[in-house]
């Protein structure tokens, strides 16, 4: 997903249309450059946060990731999005919030009002995800057939706060990322070489992603007022843990609309696998090896019931569906590779109530937490956020990638063993993710209306 752009807007400071007060004092505020320095030193001493519960930030990332997905899947495609990834990324916007600006931002971000709650719950989250990381790279790093057969499974999660050069950004604000996000800083010139800004830009979400998200973000997005991009990119490759058999992949009929199927090709396999049967759909789970993440699937019972099943769709209902019982079930599920264009998030967020972020009306951004508003800097605002994504199922696992970006400018579980199995044909437009067991948080969510 790319990231979010800021503009600085004008020097309109004293006289701002919600007649709040600016910061007209020249304090010392160090500029980029010199943040570079004090970063490290401030990060050094964080300190994970130990027995935090991840249930309000896995609410947050759900019910945020439900919100975009009902807009999205209103033009009735195929669709893919990753709630983490946006949720990060606007997190990071919303540290540098003040005034209304942070109350929209927390409503439309499903925020509690306790800040000291959700942050411990951000990063426990963060936390469990960033252990999740260690041990990928630390099984990849193996030599014995055990563990090589383990290495398959690698996650990787980066965030960035790129600056215009020159440009004072609060202190607080940009060790805030570091410790909290792991945001490094890095210094570029928006204005001056946008083409270089966004070669840099792209380069570094392409390397994040295996390769997987290419061209996030282009010269022309940073115009001559850009000063910040906030970037964050996840990368998932995990195996089944139990590989579907490619014998068993078939061409077989998917209706792409309740009347006309079209043969695809599809994975079958008998096994346990988590399932429930509910009020005109079934959920089922796919354990990924290491059982940290799950693929979920929910199959409407009519052929043309996916619009049904996504709109009484909750935060709470996702959670539950990440600790399923386990029960014998025949699965046929089609092979699918998503690779959407990039999204434009703005819109969404507004229609959801996010609208002094994107400076509507004129005047009312206030990000003054990340950087003093006063004459020299002008005033931030979101010009953009962009979202990206990547996804493959076939016979050994998943591959999926994100990246999000905000641009901002200134003016254990008991098994039953039925007789027979349970059939579940996926052959159908379904609902999808990909979530965190322990939390239910979904890194990735999206519907397939058409699996070719």
């Amino acid at each position: 997903m790319p990231g979010l752009g800021w503009k600085a807007k004008g020097s309109r400071l004293a006289g701002r249309q919600n007649g709040r007060q600016r910061d007209a004092s020249p304090g010392p505020v160090p500029e980029f450059m010199n943040l570079l320095r004090i970063l490290p030193l401030i990060a050094i001493a964080a300190a994970p946060v130990l027995g935090a519960e991840t249930d309000i930030a896995a609410t947050a990332v759900n019910a945020l990731g439900l919100d975009l997905h009902r807009q999205l899947a209103a033009s009735g495609g195929n669709t893919c999005l990753s709630p983490y990834s946006i949720q990060i990324s606007l997190a990071m916007a919303y540290a540098g919030a003040s005034g209304t600006t942070r109350d929209e931002m927390a409503r439309v971000l499903h925020y509690p009002d306790d800040e000291a709650v959700l942050d411990a719950s951000l990063a426990a989250l963060n936390d469990r995800l960033a252990a999740m990381q260690v041990r990928s790279e630390r099984l990849a790093t193996q030599d014995n057939e055990e563990d090589e057969a383990q290495s398959a499974y690698t996650f990787h999660l980066a965030n960035r706060l790129y600056g215009q050069k020159g440009f004072e950004f609060r202190p607080e604000f940009v060790a805030l990322l570091g410790t909290r996000f792991r945001a490094l800083p890095e210094a570029l010139d928006f204005a001056r070489d946008p083409e270089m800004a966004a070669a840099q830009i792209n380069d570094w979400v392409t390397a994040q992603t295996h390769n997987r998200i290419l061209d996030l973000v282009a010269p022309g997005d940073f115009g001559p007022d850009a000063r910040i991009m906030l970037v964050s990119a996840l990368y998932l490759k995990a195996s089944w843990s139990g590989a579907f058999d490619r014998v068993a992949t078939k061409r077989r009929p998917f209706y792409v609309s309740d009347q006309t199927p079209v043969d695809v090709p599809t994975l079958h396999k008998q096994h346990y696998f988590g399932y429930r049967r509910l009020p005109g759909f079934s959920a089922v789970t796919l354990p990924y090896r290491g059982g940290a993440l799950q693929f979920l699937v929910l199959v409407p019972d009519a052929k043309d019931g996916l619009t049904a099943v996504e709109a009484n769709l909750t935060q709470e209902s996702l959670r539950e569906f990440a600790s399923l019982p386990a029960r014998d079930v025949d699965l046929y599920l089609p092979k699918f590779k998503l690779q959407p264009a990039a999204v434009q998030l703005s819109a969404a967020l507004e229609l959801l109530g996010m609208k002094t972020a994107f400076d509507r009306p004129r005047g009312s951004a206030d990000f003054d937490r990340m950087a003093p508003q006063r004459a020299a800097n002008g005033y931030l605002y979101i010009s953009a956020v962009f979202h990206k994504t990547f996804i493959a199922i076939d016979e050994s696992g998943t591959e999926a990638a994100a990246a999000s970006s905000i641009a901002l400018m200134t003016f254990g579980v008991s098994a039953e063993r039925p007789t027979p199995p349970i059939v579940v044909r996926v052959d159908r437009p379904f609902f999808y993710a990909i979530q965190d067991v322990s939390s239910g948080a979904c890194l990735f969510m999206g519907r397939v209306v058409d699996p070719r």
